[in-house]
């Protein structure tokens, strides 16, 4: 009977390694394409999938401004140390500006949720009424100006 064959490490050569950091990063590119192509109506089913399979469900209205407040204020700070002048301490956890909008996004998705508010029509609304109210207020690229 033979010896059986120690397993090598996933680390073959830098060969195989340059090849699996290129697979990696394909699909990470690849879920932010999917993620990108979303609907609305897609991530408030989605969230909503998330967030059925606990028993407490949905936060009451009051909780969840107080989570969107929060959040708020987590992307304030992220701000202020990108672009402010509050540089970050040695000992605060790396966040981004990116995660907390998302942190955000997913808070205002539930609020919607548990409001039942169709976020695609909100959005709807909102635009129609920007593009009434707002038509002229600003000035708009390559227009001539008299």
């Amino acid at each position: 009977m033979s010896e059986p064959t120690p397993k090598k490490n996933l680390s073959m050569s830098p060969v195989c390694d340059n090849m699996l950091l290129r697979l990696a990063i394909r699909c990470r590119e690849g879920l932010r394409t999917y993620m990108a192509d979303k609907s609305m109506k897609q991530m408030q089913r989605e969230v909503d999938k998330y967030i059925s399979q606990f028993k407490e469900g949905y936060f009451s209205p009051m909780s969840m401004l107080a989570r969107i407040t929060e959040e708020v204020g987590e992307l304030a700070r992220e701000i202020n140390h990108v672009y402010g002048e509050k540089p970050k301490k040695p000992t605060e956890a790396e966040n981004s500006i990116e995660m907390e909008l998302g942190d955000i996004l997913f808070i205002v998705i539930c609020f919607a949720n548990s409001l039942g508010i169709d976020l695609t029509e909100a959005h709807e609304k909102v635009m129609s009424k920007f593009n009434t109210r707002d038509a002229n207020r600003w000035t708009k690229i390559n227009t001539e100006h008299s």
